[in-house]
């Protein structure tokens, strides 16, 4: 990646028309880095005209460049969205969807949970995962709602996000976001990802809630073979005194992180003050 985008000589235009003939993902996302960066006007309506292309993959450019302009500090967020929206309304694409929902997501504008909710049920994963990224971290219900049926996703990589979303990206506790993670800590069986990681979000988001019923398959988590720091974790934020002794047995082999075990251990004692 490029560390002088702003001493880069070639002109907005030309690493334009380089990115959308390079067939190297590398080159690709490097130039793209260096539009996102210089985030002037300039780049705004370049990338704006880029999204009117008859061609896909230049409209897939087009909004990658429009999701993160002005990295690290974003610039014209308001205009971005405002051209991520229009092309949402037509756009048919999934690579162009997907993509717009990773922009909305990476903008953070409320204004993309209606167009991207429509898209949940689409028949692509990788637009479901688009959804998913835009609505993440979006206090509303109808983002909500979207998450809890995606974390029931057949694919279990956006189960996965979305139930980090709901579990740890939002603090809003009802009783639908707790089932929806209760039924991940007990559906995903086995210790491989993501099926681990996924139950370990779910016991996380339960255990941020103080869901009693997490005490259960939190213990069996805490004693299986493959524990990951994520069920720790929650086990330090709950510190309960009945998983204690499975706490302490850890002791034995995990070393994953022995400082935040030691904390869970110590937050679980049944005598502390």
């Amino acid at each position: 990646m490029s560390e002088n985008f702003s001493t880069d000589p070639r002109s907005t235009a030309e690493i334009i028309q380089l990115t959308i003939a390079t067939v190297d993902e590398d080159i690709y996302w490097d130039n793209v880095w260096i539009l996102q960066a210089r985030g002037s006007k300039e780049e705004l309506i370049a990338a704006s005209k880029l999204c009117e292309s008859h061609d896909p993959k230049v409209r897939s450019l087009g909004v990658h460049i429009l999701g993160q302009l002005g990295i690290p500090d974003r610039t014209l967020p308001q205009q971005c969205g405002d051209v991520l929206l229009k092309l949402s309304s037509i756009e048919t694409d999934s690579n162009v969807l997907a993509a717009i929902g990773i922009a909305f997501g990476n903008l953070n504008d409320p204004r993309g949970i209606l167009p991207l909710v429509k898209w949940k049920n689409h028949p692509n994963p990788g637009v479901r995962m688009g959804v998913v990224l835009g609505i993440t971290s979006q206090p509303d219900q109808l983002a909500i709602d979207a998450l809890i049926e995606l974390s029931a996703d057949e694919d279990a990589d956006i189960r996965n996000w979305a139930t980090f979303g709901l579990g740890s990206q939002i603090e809003i506790n009802t009783p639908a976001i707790r089932d929806a993670l209760f039924d991940r800590a007990i559906l995903e069986l086995g210790e491989d990802d993501p099926m681990s990681e996924i139950r370990g979000e779910a016991l996380l988001g339960l255990a941020m809630r103080n869901d009693p019923r997490v005490i259960s398959p939190l213990i069996e988590e805490l004693q299986s073979e493959c524990v990951g720091r994520l069920a720790v974790e929650a086990a330090s934020i709950l510190g309960n005194a009945r998983l204690y002794p499975a706490l302490v047995d850890l002791q034995q082999w995990w070393d994953v992180d022995p400082k935040l075990l030691q904390a869970a251990i110590s937050h679980c004692r049944s005598d502390r003050s």
